[in-house]
């Protein structure tokens, strides 16, 4: 009905000479190819409806906000789940050994992407600045080393619990070298002043948190307070304005949006 509607109302407009034909023709596509993307990512209908008004509303806006994204480098947007994996050799040529200094580390070795780390420690001295120390656990995983995590959770945990847990090779965005898993890993670290930090301000810093409660149907992980993944600041807001703070559902989008 709001389709036959909308169609109503163009059309008028269109007689009347208020829109030229050619602009309403692209608007009519860049409608249909945005809907097309949001049904194949699964986005859910509430949301896909809030994006098609604000895509209406300031669509100069929105389209920039796609292209700003889309330019920069792949893999800050690279979806990464248990239906889409990098390849079995893919290991990223700017990764750094991280340092303790404005956050702390459980373990030395740990690596990052030279553009992750560095949003990491900029993250990590605001948080400081909050009386909040952030404590890195896990970061870079190459793709043998993730096979050697999961066949591990396999063989002590089982088939089932070990893919709620922890990706299968290639599957991980540990791979990217883009995540980071913060204190504990496990499920104590929500009730700390570093997830409560985490919750509110690091979109700021270009984070985004991969694996919200309740989402597992969605995300395919049980919930995991402790990992987030750098995107950037220009997705991360992307994500925090149009999808409800959920990176699945951003990321399946991009990924379908720009598939043609």
């Amino acid at each position: 009905m709001m389709k036959i509607f909308r169609y109503i109302i163009l059309s008028f407009f269109v007689l009347m000479g208020c829109i030229p034909v050619s602009a309403q023709k692209r608007s009519a596509e860049a409608e249909l190819k945005l809907q097309k993307a949001l049904e194949a990512a699964k986005v859910p209908l509430t949301i896909q409806e809030k994006l098609l008004y604000e895509m209406r509303a300031n669509p100069e806006n929105f389209i920039k906000a796609i292209t700003t994204i889309t330019s920069q480098d792949h893999y800050l947007w690279r979806l990464v789940d248990k239906h889409h994996a990098l390849d079995t050799e893919y290991e990223p040529s700017d990764l750094v050994t991280l340092t303790s200094g404005s956050y702390l580390l459980n373990r030395s070795g740990l690596q990052l992407r030279k553009s992750a780390s560095l949003a990491l420690n900029s993250m990590a001295q605001a948080a400081k600045v909050d009386g909040v120390t952030l404590v890195v656990s896990s970061c870079y995983r190459s793709y043998q080393y993730q096979k050697q995590v999961y066949e591990r959770n396999v063989k002590t945990m089982g088939q089932a619990a070990a893919d709620r847990e922890s990706a299968k090779p290639g599957h991980s965005q540990h791979q990217l070298g883009l995540a980071v898993d913060f204190g504990s890993i496990d499920d104590s670290f929500a009730k700390t002043a570093q997830s409560r930090w985490l919750e509110q301000n690091a979109w700021r810093y270009g984070w985004s948190l991969s694996y919200p409660e309740n989402m597992e149907s969605v995300t395919g992980y049980r919930w995991e307070s402790w990992h987030y993944r750098f995107v950037g600041v220009e997705l991360s807001l992307f994500i925090r304005t149009y999808f409800e703070n959920i990176q699945q559902y951003a990321l399946a989008f991009l990924h379908y949006y720009t598939a043609e």
